[in-house]
Parts: structure tokens; C-alpha cells; sequence
């Protein structure tokens, strides 16, 4: 049982580094995106198939069930037919969590936007920020888009990062996939408009019950990095605390939170989704202007963020054995 652990936090650690080292190349046939083409296929029958809107949100839990088994079921059948041969083995595993991971995605794509604004091309940015989040962006100010992207790099510390390595830590890869799944489907058809409310019901529903302890551990995390961008640990912990309400969702606030904190930066405000304008209450407190470099410190916030994450299982891994 110790030698397995061991062997699990080592198969995790070299996931993570080669996540850090090469990211989500475009040659790599990415399960996200055979996860994403499933959903997408789902979510045509299910409108094809149901007459009424009751009939879709039902429909939109069979798509849950489809989706979270089949991520766990297809990761789980390859290591279990991979378990006989040990290098096999432990190469698939490590492959598997590997693109469960986002890290270097994620710094990659909100930097695209930052490196836009240093060079004053705002049209630009509005392009780049357009691939990572939900919001028009058509029409952003230079403010207005850095908060999304701060926002954005804050949020998905959780749900591409942090998260994905809890899962792998309790589950393996086939749970961290799992997991993966899900945070996929709310990607696509989480959104509280009227094209998604039915249909997106479930999968918004269940991707908040996934989330719901590793969005509180990222939001600590995060206030543990706070030193590293000239911030409080006490300070950001108390704004997390007093603003983990003011967001639609029941766990956003607390990653986004911690990082305004850290930052003594204001998140939060109006956004359109859709054509549709949807207002989000403030997070943290206006004691800096919020200016492009806050993306660069939410990006170290993050790493920071995973490290901890990954050197806390390390020593737990070490005293239990």
C-alpha cells in the first residue's frame, strides 16, 4: 500500500512537470477534445429529442450520467488492461494526468492577453481574451479586460489546476478525468441563459458540487501565495471570507476572492454573456488600481498555488511512509 502511494505521488509529480514542460501541444490529440465533441453531440439530440423544457432539463441529466461515467469508465478500462506491464502502466497514468492539468495552458492563453495591452493593441486583446472566456468581449475596456482575464486565470486555479490534482490525489486518473468531464460540460452548457437554463441545469449543478471543497482549498492556497505579490496572507483570508457570496456561483468567489486579496485589488462588475447583461457583485477592496501587471502576479498566484498543493501531498506521502 505505501510502496502504490508512492509510486501514485510520483506519477502525479511527473504529470504535473511535464505539464509545466511542453503544456497542451497542438499535435497531442487532447481527451478534452473528444469529452467536448460527446457533449456537443448530447446536447443536439437532447434538443432534437424533447418537445418541452422540462424534457431538456431531464435530458440534461442523462448527459451528466453519460459523460462522468464514460470519462471515469475509458481511463479506468486503459489502466486496468495496462496493469499487467509496470512501465506500460505508469506511462498511461502518467499521460492521463498530465492532460487533466492546465497550468501551462492557462498562463499561456492569459498572457497572450497581457503581452496584447503591453503593446497597446486592444483590439487584439479583446481577440485573445475571446478564447478563454464567456463574456463579450467585443466592446471591453482596457480595465474591463484585465479584470476578465484575472478573473479567469483566479477561477480556472481552481477548476483546471488545483482541482484536477485533488481528484488524481483521492481517485487516480480516472476520477481526475472524470472530473475534467464534468468541469467540461459546464464550460459548454453551464450558462444561466435562455439558450443553456434547461439543458445546463444539471451539468452546472453537478460541476458546483465537484468544485465545492477544491475551490475553498485553491482560495486558501492562494492566500498562502499572497507574500509573492506583495500582499497579506490575513488580509487576503479575511477578504475571501467576507466576499465568498458575491458571485453567482456558490464557489467562484472564493479563488477570485483570495486573489484580489492578495493583489488589495476590486474584481467583479457587469459582463454580457450571450447579448445578455448579467451583474456580478464586487470582490475585494479598491486599495490598487487594477492594471495589466495583475495579470502577470495572478499567474504566479496560481503556480504558487500548485506547488503547495503538490509539496503538502508530497510530505503527507513521506510521513505515512
Amino acid at each position: 500500500m505505501e510502496t502504490l502511494l508512492a509510486m501514485n505521488v510520483l506519477d502525479l509529480i511527473l504529470a504535473v512537470a511535464l505539464d509545466l514542460l511542453i503544456g497542451d501541444p497542438n499535435w497531442f490529440p487532447h481527451p478534452v477534445i473528444y469529452i467536448g465533441k460527446l457533449i456537443s453531440k448530447l446536447d443536439k439530440l437532447g434538443r432534437k429529442l424533447c418537445k418541452t423544457n422540462n424534457q431538456i432539463k431531464a435530458f440534461g441529466a442523462i448527459i451528466v450520467v453519460v459523460v462522468a461515467s464514460s470519462s471515469f469508465l475509458v481511463p479506468f478500462v486503459i489502466l486496468k488492461i495496462s496493469s499487467e506491464f509496470f512501465w506500460l502502466y505508469h506511462i498511461l497514468n502518467i499521460i492521463l494526468l498530465w492532460t487533466t492539468i492546465a497550468t501551462r495552458g492557462l498562463h499561456k492563453e492569459g498572457k497572450k492577453v497581457y503581452d496584447s495591452l503591453a503593446k497597446n493593441d486592444i483590439c487584439d486583446a479583446r481577440v485573445k481574451l475571446s478564447y478563454i472566456v464567456g463574456r463579450d468581449t467585443k466592446t471591453l475596456s482596457e480595465y474591463e479586460i484585465v479584470r476578465a482575464d484575472v478573473e479567469t486565470i483566479a477561477e480556472n486555479t481552481a477548476d483546471g489546476v488545483i482541482a484536477p490534482i485533488l481528484y488524481a490525489i483521492l481517485g487516480g486518473a480516472p476520477l481526475a478525468m472524470m472530473y475534467k468531464g464534468i468541469n467540461t460540460m459546464d464550460s459548454m452548457l453551464g450558462y444561466m441563459n435562455e439558450k443553456y437554463k434547461y439543458i445546463g441545469f444539471f451539468p452546472a449543478k453537478t460541476d458546483d458540487l465537484f468544485n465545492f471543497i477544491p475551490a475553498r482549498i485553491t482560495g486558501f492556497l492562494i492566500c498562502l501565495a499572497a507574500p509573492l505579490v506583495g500582499g497579506n496572507i490575513d488580509a487576503s483570508i479575511k477578504v475571501m471570507i467576507r466576499d465568498r457570496k458575491n458571485h453567482k456561483s456558490p464557489n467562484c468567489a472564493y479563488p477570485e476572492g483570495a486573489a484580489a486579496g492578495a493583489m488589495r485589488v476590486q474584481l467583479g462588475g457587469t459582463n454580457v454573456y450571450f447579448g445578455e447583461t448579467m451583474y456580478k457583485p464586487t470582490i475585494g477592496n479598491k486599495i490598487k488600481e487594477l492594471g495589466k501587471e495583475h495579470i502577470v502576479d495572478t499567474i504566479k498566484l496560481m503556480y504558487a498555488s500548485m506547488f503547495y498543493l503538490v509539496i503538502l501531498y508530497l510530505l503527507y506521502v513521506i510521513i505515512v511512509n
